[in-house]
């Protein structure tokens, strides 16, 4: 047993634990020196914070930073982080920051003078090379940059110039010197180098963070660039204020790789370094990156996909398709992402997609643009990452590449081009690798995941509805390889971009157990409350049976929050209303019927089945939860889910947190229990730690996700967790056995119990605390 290295210059500290923190301007820096008593008792090592740059006022995220940037006054400035810094290492808390180097706000040209300048200046701009601008004469507008912000019609009438500057309702534009002097206020915008065009015309002069024009790409790839936007940063650093970094979509980047090396340079080998990277099922995290790891959903896919049983996927299938016609299974889901994707290229990245085509056919004038054009979009739709110019995912691109071409032949000449112009670093594999990302997650994430309702749980970031589970033994197999290869990334069960919270997906998982008895729930509830659309209210219902009171009924603050999820979900799904074509009557449809359900008849027959399955719930959510804190990785603990919480999407996630809650709640005992042991035993959790599964024998054998954790082939902490629990028995629990490795053992939930190894123990013995069991050696 060892214990953690003393906190020290440079994140000399061994995670144990991240508690991520949503600042905003009511909760900033002092208001988290104010928690971290309440952290400490929790066990967590390090302190993790959203963005503290200074942001677009009003901002609630701190995504959305302008230049140039600085600690943000609104969170408490430089002293104020100074003075948390020094009150979290008295208490041996570290701290990691989150960055955004991807992009910067733009929504009010007026907070942004890097951008101001540009729009005023055009080409000649001191800026024109930091922000990815095309002012190509084909670009659609004739060279200038295209602005779309106008109404469908394109009608000017309403630009005004005042104060020297020229407006169009509540946006404000800075005109070129000397150019306001006189005319009306259409022949002053004809003057400048940026051109107003119809919100819906598929025309943008610079590149967005997917489609949020209100955030404007920067060129990283620009030493002046990158040290306008990091200087601060390093600055931080050399006054010894942080502990590690967390970057913000790195792979909107030109180029990650370099970057991330760069990065890694400046903060030296001591600080943590993780990556936002969303990775598919299949794909690997680029071996070469110089990082700690991703911020864990790809093991937030695992620890879901564990918990969700097999046996009922098919028949939420059956459900799915006798409701809505489709169904939502696998092969589904595949072709209605392809779909998606290139409808999406399509309507939502024309500009991306023309300079991609252009990036590509500029070594070849005499290339085919359209089979061009088509040949990207084909490969687009059938790659299935993010990007895929990391050098581990070359080949998938070739192959993808090889069996388009099988299937179209006449792109093969275009796809030959493709893969050529693609095969070193350059506009063409960078123009490829950030369309391609972009349109995966409006596809995706934001779009596909609403359109859908198998299993919802499952819908989630870096998730895969078409293979929902995972069996124990694939579980372990992860498992091994993370402990090996990245012992020290993030393993996320919550975050402000989960599409629900981590113990509302637990509940709607645990539907895939009792299907028979879902399935006539929903059918008795649309015979009596039929939703004015039958997908839509099938995703909808899924959410609400998540977040449903166990002991209570659905309160008007509840209600209120289900009722504007829905409307974000449909807006988001795009089918029966969007976010541009708002359709009021079906809207209100869809509100009216979240009323109708939530009381009444209906309430009960919602009330009478999460009852049925809370016992399952709760075991299975504290199971995830324990897993994630003392499995492979780093447990990140999102604010306020040390108790029971029932967040859907944002904004609902990045509410505020009472965090003086009472802590004798079964969450905050199991992670004060888990991170305790982690740190006694630190040893056991480390880099070159041991990973070893553990196998139950008896008629509950299935149930049981069981492993070690040590060092030097002598387990520490035996981790033991109950899954798909709705099935199991009390006396399958009584039944089913586990060996233990050879020793005494001391019960974390437990501690006067101890327990001897090399013998067989009933799982109820050893599972005595809600269905989960911590164990560490007491010899």
């Amino acid at each position: 047993m060892t214990t953690p290295s003393p906190l020290g210059v440079g994140g000399l500290r061994e995670p144990v634990a991240t508690y991520r923190v949503q600042l905003t301007p009511d909760f900033g820096f002092a208001e988290v020196i104010g928690i971290l008593d309440h952290l400490v008792s929790l066990g967590v090592s390090h302190l993790y914070l959203s963005p503290i740059g200074r942001a677009t006022a009003g901002s609630t995220h701190g995504y959305d930073w302008v230049p140039p940037p600085v600690v943000a006054p609104e969170l408490g400035g430089l002293d104020g982080l100074r003075e948390l810094r020094s009150a979290a290492r008295a208490v041996g808390l570290g701290l990691i920051v989150d960055i955004v180097p991807n992009h910067t706000g733009v929504a009010d040209v007026t907070q942004n003078p890097w951008f101001g300048d540009l729009l005023r200046y055009g080409s000649a701009s001191r800026y024109a090379s930091w922000f990815d601008v095309d002012f190509s004469s084909d670009n659609g507008a004739d060279g200038k940059i295209a602005l779309p912000v106008l109404a469908a019609d394109g009608d000017l009438s309403p630009l005004a110039v005042t104060d020297g500057h020229l407006r169009y309702y509540d946006h404000v534009f800075p005109v070129t010197p000397g150019s306001a002097t006189s005319g009306d206020p259409i022949a002053v915008h004809e003057r400048q180098h940026y051109r107003l065009v119809p919100w819906d015309s598929g025309l943008i002069g610079y590149r967005r963070f997917f489609t949020v024009n209100e955030l404007a790409g920067l060129r990283q790839e620009e030493p002046a660039v990158y040290s306008a936007t990091h200087g601060w940063l390093l600055d931080l650093v050399d006054e010894d204020l942080i502990d590690g970094v967390r970057v913000d979509h790195p792979d909107g980047l030109w180029d990650p790789q370099s970057y991330l090396r760069r990065l890694r340079s400046d903060l030296g080998e001591r600080r943590l370094l993780y990556i936002e990277k969303i990775l598919a099922a299949d794909e690997p995290l680029e071996p070469t990156l110089p990082v700690d790891g991703t911020t864990g959903y790809d093991q937030l896919r695992i620890i879901d996909g564990v918990f969700t049983a097999p046996s009922g996927i098919v028949e939420l299938g059956e459900i799915h398709e006798r409701l809505t016609g489709q169904p939502g299974d696998g092969d589904w889901l595949h072709h209605a992402e392809r779909t998606r994707k290139l409808t999406t290229l399509r309507e939502m990245f024309p500009t991306e997609h023309r300079r991609l085509v252009r990036a590509i056919t500029h070594s070849d004038p005499s290339a085919d643009a359209a089979a061009v054009a088509e040949a990207t979009a084909e490969l687009i739709a059938d790659l299935g990452v993010y990007r895929a110019d990391y050098p581990s995912l070359r080949a998938r691109l070739e192959r993808v590449a090889s069996a388009i071409a099988v299937r179209i032949p006449r792109l093969a000449p275009a796809l030959d081009l493709v893969i050529r112009t693609t095969a070193s670093p350059g506009a063409a594999t960078s123009r490829l690798a950030q369309t391609c990302g972009a349109v995966t997650a409006k596809s995706v994430e934001d779009s596909l995941f609403y359109r859908t309702a198998r299993l919802v749980s499952a819908q989630e970031v870096g998730g895969d509805p078409a293979d929902p589970t995972v069996s124990v033994r694939e579980f372990h197999a992860h498992n091994l390889h993370r402990n090996r290869e990245w012992p020290w990334a993030m393993t996320a069960t919550s975050t402000h971009d989960t599409k629900r919270g981590e113990d509302v997906r637990a509940r709607i998982a645990v539907l895939s157990q009792v299907p028979e008895r879902w399935s006539m729930v929903v059918d008795t509830l649309w015979r009596s409350t039929p939703p004015p659309d039958d997908l839509t209210g099938y995703f909808l219902l899924q959410n609400i049976i998540g977040v449903w009171p166990v002991d209570g009924s659905v309160d008007d603050t509840l209600r209120t929050r289900i009722t504007e999820y829905a409307t974000k979900a449909a807006r988001e799904s795009g089918l029966r209303t969007t976010w541009t074509e708002v359709d009021d009557d079906f809207e209100s449809a869809l509100a009216a019927w979240i009323a109708a359900i939530t009381t009444g008849e209906a309430a009960q027959k919602i009330s009478a089945l999460v009852a049925e399955i809370a016992a399952s719930w709760r075991t299975e959510a504290l199971g995830r939860k324990l897993i994630a804190l003392l499995g492979p990785g780093v447990g990140d603990i999102y604010q306020g889910t040390q108790w029971w919480d029932d967040s859907l999407v944002d904004p609902d996630n990045r509410r505020p947190v009472d965090h003086d809650r009472p802590t004798e709640h079964p969450k905050a005992q199991l992670i004060r229990a888990a991170l305790g042991v982690r740190t006694r035993h630190a040893a056991a959790f480390g880099a070159g730690s041991d990973y070893t599964p553990l196998h139950a024998d008896g008629r509950g054998a299935d149930h049981v996700i069981a492993f070690a954790r040590g060092a030097g082939g002598r387990a520490e902490v035996v981790v033991v967790a109950t899954r798909l629990t709705h099935s199991l028995s009390e006396a399958g629990g009584k039944t089913t056995n586990l060996t233990l490795p050879a020793g005494r053992w001391l019960d974390a939930l437990a501690p006067d119990h101890e327990i001897a190894g090399a013998e067989p123990v009933a799982l109820s013995e050893i599972t005595a605390f809600h269905g989960v069991g911590l164990l560490a050696r007491a010899d």
